[in-house]
């Protein structure tokens, strides 16, 4: 035990910058390199760096404090650590989801990063090869300088970033990847078996991010179809019909949609008419506009809903009439709204080309 207390105080006093006391491995005491935890999502996928950040101090750092060809804790005190939700890429090569040992071997030209299986370690001094679980070799790139060694992530993408590792005028970078789409639909099932499953919220908030990744529009329909189930509503039934117009079903898209149509309220209907004009199909938009005046004459959505059908035949008096007969039941954020379509109407100016 003795023998051990003096190796591992041999090994802090190496650690240690120079004219700054040794820490103790032992009690939690303050320590000249600061604790620091980075955490970057992509996707869903947690991916965290747990470091210590040296300063430069003064020293020199590569070649010197940092040996060239020997494995290095890739910060300080206990080694760098790097941990993943799922499995990743590193470097387009695969690696598991967990807690790794992050470990590099530098040299002038070219770095080692080691993802070691063995995370606990105190320093690289008991690095093996052996447990690595995968090792990439990477460029170092000259960067600003950094007298605190940092980690960022690094041009960021829905489904990558940049690893970066900054410290002196040195910069290494490696590029981490997220299988994203799969990651994701795995972890819907899974949800899906929880408390969630009884919502319809749930199941229809699935099925519209496999519409939106135009990816398992089958799993997007039966989603859309357990929505239903628990409990129908505009959303979902609306959601199953652009589900089914994804996959090429426009008969079964048509009916459910005109489902949807059929309870809409008010402003759901306004909103599917506004949509209907971006793109570009007025007279649909015209249609359903004039169904929601039907359906609810003494809206205040139907007054703008008929100042919009008159405005975009060129009768202005009566759009002008309708949009003043929507403000009194308008509320209050919309009623700025109303003023602009009053006043271009009064000018003879179209509202629907605003």
């Amino acid at each position: 035990m003795h023998k051990l207390r003096t190796v591992v105080f041999a090994l802090l006093i190496f650690s240690a910058p120079a004219g700054v006391r040794a820490q103790s491995a032992l009690m939690n005491l303050p320590r000249p390199s600061q604790h620091a935890v980075l955490t970057q999502r992509i996707g869903i996928t947690d991916i965290t760096i747990n470091y210590s950040r040296p300063l430069v101090n003064g020293r020199k750092v590569w070649g010197e404090l940092v040996p060239y060809g020997q494995p290095w804790r890739s910060g300080a005190n206990e080694n760098t650590t790097i941990s993943f939700g799922d499995p990743v890429t590193i470097e387009g090569q695969p690696l598991a989801a967990g807690t790794y040992g992050l470990h590099m071997i530098p040299t002038e030209n070219d770095w080692t990063i080691a993802f070691s299986k063995m995370n606990a370690a105190w320093g690289s001094f008991s690095y093996d090869q052996a447990e690595d679980a995968l090792r990439v070799t990477v460029k170092p790139a000259a960067t600003d300088f950094h007298d605190a060694l940092t980690y960022d992530f690094d041009d960021l993408k829905p489904d990558s970033a940049v690893v970066t590792l900054r410290w002196e005028k040195l910069a290494v970078p490696f590029k981490m990847g997220v299988n994203v789409h799969d990651v994701v639909e795995a972890s819907l099932h899974n949800q899906l078996r929880g408390r969630v499953q009884y919502e319809w919220q749930s199941w229809d908030d699935s099925a519209n991010y496999l519409l939106a990744e135009k990816t398992d529009l089958d799993d997007a329909l039966k989603y859309s179809n357990q929505s239903i189930q628990i409990e129908q509503r505009y959303d979902n039934l609306m959601t199953k019909s652009q589900v089914l117009d994804a996959l090429g079903r426009k008969d079964e898209a048509t009916t459910a949609r005109n489902q949807a149509l059929g309870i809409a309220s008010p402003d759901q209907l306004y909103a599917f008419a506004r949509a209907l004009q971006g793109m570009n199909k007025q007279d649909e938009a015209f249609k359903v506009y004039r169904d929601l005046a039907k359906r609810y004459p003494d809206h205040w959505r139907a007054h703008a809903a008929m100042a919009r059908v008159y405005s975009g035949e060129g009768n202005f008096d009566k759009a002008l009439a309708e949009a003043n007969a929507a403000m009194p039941g308008a509320p209050g954020p919309i009623k700025p709204i109303l003023q602009g379509f009053i006043k271009k109407l009064q000018d003879k100016q179209d509202i629907n080309k605003t």
